[in-house]
This record gives C-alpha cells, sequence and structure tokens, in this order.
C-alpha cells in the first residue's frame, strides 16, 4: 500500500489550528467509513519537514477518492509519499464560488469556517446519503443560522440552503450581505426580499433567492435556493414542509456570549430547554434517511442528555468511533462537541 500525507489549511484561529490535525484524522476516518468504503488504511499522523501532516495508506487514490478528500474541512493539499520526497496528487472540490463567500464576514462570535465546514461533512458524513455526497444536490436546513456562515458553505457545495434565525439584526445584516455579494460577484440570480403574511398580519420575513453558479445552469433552470426566515426556531414548520431536508446543521447557543430562549424561560445559559423543544420540531423537516448534526458547549450541556434528546425526538445517534473524537476547546469557557444523529428510513 502507498502512503498519503495531508497537509493541514493553516487557521487563523491560533486555538483552532492546534485541534485541527486530531480534528483532521477523525473527519477523514469518517468519510473512509461513509464514503470511500473503508479502503484507507491506517491513519496516523507524522510531522514531516517540521509541519504536520495527517496520513494513510491506500492501495490507491482514485480521481473520485481525490475528489471526495479535496472537501476535508482543513486540507490544503494532498502527497504520495515516495521516500523522502513528497508527490503531489491532483485533488479537485465541489466549490461552487469564489471563497470569500465564506471568509469576508467578520463578526463578534462568528464560527469558525473551517469547523462549520467539518460540521456539515460530518452530519452529511452519518446521513443515509453518505455515498452521494459528489452527486446528490443536498437540502441543508440551519434551524439558528445566524449570519449564514452554514449557509454559505452549503452554497458553496451546490446545495440548497435555508435558514430561520429569530435575531432581526443577524438577519438583516445577512440580506445585505448575500444580496451586495451576489450582485458583486455577478452571479446570476432572483431574490425575494419582504414581509410574510398570513391573515393580513405580518409573522416573518422571508429571503429567497434563485441562483445559479453558470449562466447557462440558470437559463435552463439548474438553480439552487437559498431561503431564510427571520422567526423562532420553535415555528420552523410554519415556513418549511415535513420530510423535505436531507441535513440539518446547527450550532447550538453556547452559553457564553449569547443564551437560548424558549417561552417558558426566556433567556437561559443551557442550551437544553431550547433544544429540548426544538429538536422535535426540527426532526419532522427531516426526510428519512436524513441527518441532524448539533454542534455545543459540553460546559454547559452533558453530551449524554444532548444525545438522549435526539433519541427521544426518534432520532439514531450516530455513535460509532470516528463520530465521538471531536471535542475540542475553542477557548477558557468553551469545550466544543459534535453529536450526528440519522432519521430511521
Amino acid at each position: 500500500m502507498a502512503l498519503y500525507a495531508l497537509l493541514i489549511l493553516p487557521s487563523a484561529n491560533r486555538v483552532y489550528a492546534d485541534a485541527s490535525v486530531d480534528l483532521t484524522r477523525a473527519e477523514l476516518l469518517a468519510f473512509d467509513r461513509g464514503v470511500l468504503g473503508g479502503r484507507l488504511g491506517e491513519v496516523g499522523t507524522r510531522v514531516i519537514g517540521g509541519v504536520p501532516y495527517v496520513t494513510f495508506e491506500a492501495d490507491e487514490v482514485t480521481a473520485r477518492d481525490a475528489a471526495v478528500l479535496g472537501n476535508l474541512s482543513s486540507v490544503y493539499a494532498l502527497f504520495e509519499v515516495v521516500g523522502d520526497m513528497l508527490r503531489p496528487a491532483d485533488v479537485t472540490r465541489l466549490d461552487r464560488f469564489d471563497d470569500d463567500l465564506i471568509t469576508i464576514q467578520k463578526y463578534q462570535g462568528k464560527t469558525n469556517e473551517q469547523f462549520t465546514k467539518l460540521l456539515l461533512n460530518v452530519t452529511l458524513l452519518g446521513s443515509a446519503f453518505a455515498g452521494e455526497f459528489l452527486e446528490r444536490r443536498f437540502r441543508v436546513l440551519d434551524p439558528l443560522c445566524g449570519r449564514g456562515t452554514t449557509l454559505n458553505q452549503a452554497l458553496m457545495y451546490g446545495f440548497d440552503a435555508a435558514g430561520v434565525d429569530r435575531d432581526q439584526k443577524d438577519f438583516e445584516a445577512y440580506a445585505a450581505f448575500i444580496q451586495t455579494w451576489l450582485k458583486r460577484k455577478r452571479v446570476k440570480h432572483k431574490a425575494e426580499f419582504g414581509p410574510v403574511r398570513r391573515e393580513r398580519q405580518v409573522v416573518a420575513k422571508r429571503l429567497r433567492i434563485e441562483l445559479a453558479a453558470d449562466r447557462d445552469d440558470y437559463k435552463a433552470g439548474a438553480t439552487q435556493l437559498l431561503d431564510v426566515v427571520n422567526a423562532d426556531t420553535l415555528r420552523s414548520r410554519e415556513f418549511f414542509k415535513d420530510g423535505t431536508f436531507d441535513l440539518i446543521v446547527t450550532d447550538a447557543p453556547y452559553g457564553v456570549q449569547h443564551g437560548s430562549r424558549t417561552a417558558g424561560k426566556g433567556l437561559v445559559r443551557s442550551p437544553e430547554d431550547l433544544l429540548g423543544e426544538a429538536v422535535p420540531i426540527w426532526a419532522r423537516l427531516l426526510r428519512p434517511g436524513g441527518a441532524m448534526g448539533i454542534a455545543w458547549n459540553t460546559f454547559v450541556a452533558k453530551r449524554d442528555r444532548t444525545a438522549g434528546l435526539l433519541a427521544e425526538a426518534g432520532l439514531e445517534v450516530v455513535d460509532e468511533e470516528p463520530f465521538q473524537w471531536f471535542k475540542h476547546r475553542v477557548d477558557q469557557a468553551i469545550l466544543r462537541d459534535v453529536l450526528v444523529a440519522r432519521k430511521p428510513a
């Protein structure tokens, strides 16, 4: 078997950079399990020329393998190790747009872009559709979407993206950003932005955009859909149909700068109350075989309790070893982990 080495993408966040090698190793194992058919040999780490790499063995890396591996959240380059030399291997990515769609927004509390991509990847890999990673146009919902980092990553992959968030400032900031970005990049699109009225009352605001990275695709009707609603996440089923999303991906409030709000208790530090109310609603929106991925702060909610909330909503927690290895420190007050659960087919 040949030995291959993945060079890790530098991260502006020093703490995340320290964790990125171990996270990439776990993510690679999840890719191997979900897409590559368990064909990779021993996965490990190695320092080459003073730089850390994630390594693996394989009989060969096919063009499809390289297209899959190119979407690892922290991969910068792939090499075959030949003696004391590194031979570059071509990798391709799903990316449809320029990467400033993901990186240009800067604001307090923004989730690291590499982690957002990891969370989306891992959720997809926990679904029943993981083998269609490169072919399926997934439909993704972030029910606590904030200023849209998850939505932008889904768009980057060529997926349809939907979001819900109750914070009007975040909703309006994202609506302004994405429409400006699309115009500046001359991406062909059609946008509808305005109030949602029912029984003559304004019940929400909504942004719907049809877009395509290629003008010919747009003319042919091969468009992606972005659909974002400014409303409480507990009302998500008022705006989206049950059983229509492949993936639900979200970062639960960490209970540090931002708490969770529920009808009964108002603002609380732990996300458990919010998740207890919201997860059953979100689960109804998943199609059979779809997966829900949640990141949260383990200092304010324990893993077994969070897993229990998913199970109580009728979801099957994906708890094989790679999916247990994503816990990492964000700062002194946040120890973040990831849980993925699948809706039975």
